[in-house]
């Protein structure tokens, strides 16, 4: 049918405190890491299961209850689904917020290494690491996303990220050029991750100029959350920047070639938030458009055509991907007034929306603390990772769907 909404929630208690502390799962969950430490991944765009899906990679920090400081290490390791969810310890950083974590990720293409920022004494960096033998290279500049052959990654101003948008930057160091609102000298850089050699290719000034209204001088600008298309060949950059006073932002959406060239602005209408490519030339974003408000869109790269897609189902913003089988459309709400938070899978094919569980947490002290579901996949589209504070405290969870893929392909 049509929009149908499958409910099929069972209460399971996932170690909790209390009987608020629930979540309720209509399909196997499994718990996989546990107290004293709070454990998670952070953002969903990335590789988080290797290759074979044995190994699933995990942050690890003893508090909660503040933004990080440079001195603050979180712990790295991943935990081994064929020996009982074994902890095997990779390393640290300083490098990391809330939100994002580290940018750990498995290397696009390698079975054996990951990638992830650190802080050095005067900025940050990333290394290359091998999770079997420990060896390690360094790169010059931090990444902010990699590209799916896992040769270049695009990376940005951290510092400048931290201040203008909490939870998703990095703390302890000054930003170059301050307070100033557009400066030529920052921007997104390209990085080769063989060489380390490293190239800016977009700046502030040169967007702020050329896509600016009457609010650009208003505040301090910014670019966040940049992703590769699917070969590498496109990637999706945010511009934003404050209005007057902090009270509110404007955001516009773009897509450029690797090297800066061919910039396109998909979306120019203040708002654009969470964005998944389906493929090389379709983007799935939750954005404004004049005509349709706040909804999730269907943008085609370098076209003016606009879709939108799954009005009365998907109904507020969330943390959107494609499942690797390309049926299913995976996404999460933020907390609704019983302060719970909604994961669900939804085909475009026939409408089909299925709940998969509903996840408690408690309300916290600053929006950067909060702890998103951010879903992941694993490579074989058979299970989905999250993080929760469902047991009152940061954990993973597993949820395998893999009779829901397979049984309604």
């Amino acid at each position: 049918m049509k929009g149908q909404i499958l409910l099929l929630l069972l209460p399971v208690l996932a170690a909790t405190a209390s009987e608020e502390h629930l979540c309720e799962a209509a399909v196997p969950l499994t718990a996989l890491t546990q107290t004293p430490a709070a454990h998670w991944f952070g953002y969903y765009d990335k590789f988080q299961f290797d290759p074979s899906d044995r190994y699933v990679l995990v942050m690890e920090v003893s508090f909660e209850d503040r933004a990080p400081t440079a001195e603050d290490a979180v712990a790295l390791g991943m935990i081994d689904l064929q020996e009982n969810n074994r902890w095997i310890p990779l390393g640290s950083t300083t490098a990391w917020c809330w939100q994002q974590g580290c940018m750990l990720q498995w290397l696009p293409g390698s079975d054996s290494e990951i990638i992830y920022n650190i802080r050095e004494d005067q900025d940050y960096a990333a290394v290359i690491q091998n999770v079997f033998t420990g060896e390690q290279r360094r790169l010059p500049k931090p990444v902010y996303t990699v590209n799916p052959d896992g040769t270049e990654a695009l990376g940005l101003n951290f510092t400048r990220l931290g201040d203008t948008r909490p939870g998703y930057g990095y703390n302890g160091f000054e930003d170059p050029p301050g307070q100033e609102l557009y400066p030529d000298s920052e921007g997104i850089y390209r990085m080769d991750l063989r060489s380390g050699e490293w190239k800016t290719i977009i700046t502030m000034n040169q967007i702020a100029l050329a896509y600016g209204n009457e609010t650009t001088d208003q505040g301090k600008h910014w670019f966040n959350h940049l992703l590769y298309n699917p070969d590498g060949s496109r990637f999706i950059f945010l511009h934003r920047w404050h209005k007057e006073n902090r009270k509110g932002r404007f955001t516009q959406g773009f897509t450029a070639a690797p090297d800066g060239r061919d910039i396109f602005c998909f979306n120019d209408n203040g708002m654009v938030s969470h964005f998944i490519w389906r493929n090389t030339t379709e983007i799935l974003a939750w954005s404004a458009e004049k005509e349709s408000g706040n909804k999730f869109h269907r943008y085609f790269d370098r076209s003016n055509q606009v879709e939108v897609v799954a009005p009365d189902i998907l109904l507020q913003d969330g943390h959107c991907t494609w499942s690797p089988c390309g049926n299913w459309i995976l996404t999460d709400t933020y907390p609704d007034k019983e302060q719970k938070q909604t994961l669900f899978l939804y085909r475009p094919a026939d409408g089909k929306r299925i709940d998969l569980g509903r996840f408690y947490q408690e309300r916290p002290a600053e929006e950067q603390l909060r702890c998103d579901l951010h879903p992941r996949w694993n490579r074989a589209g058979t299970q989905i990772c999250i993080d929760s504070r469902c047991s009152g405290q940061r954990q993973l969870y597993l949820l395998d769907v893999s009779d829901i893929v397979r049984n309604q392909e």
